[in-house]
């Protein structure tokens, strides 16, 4: 028969849970901070990220009709039988399903919805949980980076876009794609696969306009193709920050929601314990002054 659990241990408990609440709001508020600067910068880069894109695709598409493609190696197209995937995830936990999303959304893109002629694929991980699970079941991976920081620059991104455009020049790969959260809004993110390399026009573009480059488009291009892919790392890498500190502090939140519910319920029972001691203390001193009666008539 199961001991019952006395008032001082309810006690104890109560102690520890209110600790850990204490604990929770704490990192609630130190991950709402970050949030907020973290939304700001990636507010700042989506535009600028979008319009080199446009204006990428525009030159790609001057320099197709003057049949410049082949100068261009990021931009060459052949079948795909290889791919590198730039999976991104944080280096701490306690950001509730972020990390298993992305971790599920690569694992889904390699196995179910990679390209038909797929025949191998590597990855390169970046942050410490998508690194720790492909160590532990064992999937090809090539590069690790970790410790990027609640503030990535673009000089601490250059490395892995460096890896992404050599591969791809030299062909060991022939596509790159990265697996990224995209950050919609505190409540919500969502894993997302975006093609990298080779670069392709978004889906919304516009006409092409007949712009005037100088030098000549040409020279524009073989400028812009090494910042583009800096630069859609880059905003990846914000848009994980962002959806990190945003997962990290619901979940705090709702951890210190949960306790401070426990909590009740076990105020709530070392009452009644309290109650019952209390009640059993009075009748046993009932029944001894009713025994010390009977003794004495």
């Amino acid at each position: 028969m199961a001991q019952a659990i006395t008032p001082r241990e309810i006690r104890r408990r109560i102690r520890s849970i209110r600790n850990t609440a204490q604990i929770t709001r704490a990192m609630e508020m130190v991950s709402a901070s970050k949030m907020r600067r973290a939304q700001q910068a990636v507010l700042a880069a989506r535009p600028y990220a979008d319009r080199i894109r446009l204006m990428l695709a525009d030159l790609a598409a001057i320099a197709d009709r003057a049949d410049l493609l082949r100068s261009f190696p990021l931009l060459s197209r052949r079948p795909i039988r290889r791919v590198q995937v730039i999976m991104i995830t944080s280096d701490r936990g306690l950001a509730g399903a972020l990390n298993t999303n992305v971790i599920r959304r690569a694992v889904e893109f390699m196995t179910h919805e990679r390209p038909e002629r797929l025949e191998d694929f590597e990855i390169v991980a970046v942050g410490r949980k998508g690194r720790d699970w492909l160590v532990r079941y064992g999937w090809p991976m090539i590069a690790e980076f970790t410790k990027v920081g609640d503030r990535p620059s673009i000089e601490g991104i250059r490395p892995i876009a460096e890896i992404a455009t050599q591969d791809f020049i030299e062909g060991k790969v022939d596509a790159v794609f990265v697996v990224y959260t995209h950050f919609i809004n505190t409540l919500r993110q969502e894993p997302r696969v975006m093609q990298l390399l080779p670069i392709e026009p978004p889906a919304e573009a516009h006409e092409i306009t007949d712009y005037i480059f100088e030098p000549n488009p040409q020279a524009v291009l073989e400028a812009l193709l090494p910042r583009f892919i800096e630069v859609q790392l880059y905003r990846a890498l914000l848009e994980a920050v962002a959806s990190e500190h945003s997962a990290r502090m619901v979940a705090m939140r709702n951890a210190t929601e949960n306790a401070l519910e426990l909590v009740q319920e076990l105020t709530l029972t070392y009452n009644k314990a309290r109650q019952a001691q209390i009640t059993r203390e009075v009748t046993e001193i009932a029944a001894g002054a009713n025994a010390l009666g009977s003794l004495g008539s």
